[in-house]
């Protein structure tokens, strides 16, 4: 089901507005192929759909949890495979994807830990300071 928000096609400005990442990130992307425009107006500038958003979407959520490019790379074969709907690749991809989510589960598990040490040192830093005058 389509967004009726997001319209059939958008520029690269409009696309960092909508995800909050930088033109410069998203030209990377393109550069390095996890992001590569659904194609460009005559005048060569990038033209995005909201399928191109949705896999900026899945690379912006990757990126806190430390994914490296080739592992976004990684997934985003993936998530293409189970979107081209080859029966015969299925339990492949699924594996694939089964995998992707144990390991981000475990990253995420990492990263509360080290936000609950980070409120740990706010409430230390908190304490000593309201022992000033």
């Amino acid at each position: 089901m389509t967004d009726p928000d997001v319209p059939a096609t958008m520029h690269i400005g409009e696309l960092a507005e909508r995800t909050g990442m930088s033109l410069r990130s998203i030209r990377h992307y393109d550069e390095v192929g996890l992001l590569v425009p659904s194609g460009r107006t005559t005048g060569g500038f990038r033209v995005y759909t909201a399928g191109d958003l949705e896999r900026l979407l899945v690379i912006r959520r990757m990126k806190p949890l430390g994914f490296t490019l080739e592992e976004m790379a990684g997934l985003l074969r993936v998530v293409d495979g189970l979107t081209a709907g080859d029966p015969d690749e299925a339990p492949a991809l699924a594996a694939q994807l089964d995998a992707f989510l144990e390991d981000a589960t475990a990253r995420h598990a990492k990263l509360l830990e080290r936000a609950a040490m980070a409120e740990e040192f706010i409430g230390t830093l908190g304490s000593l300071r309201a022992s000033l005058p």
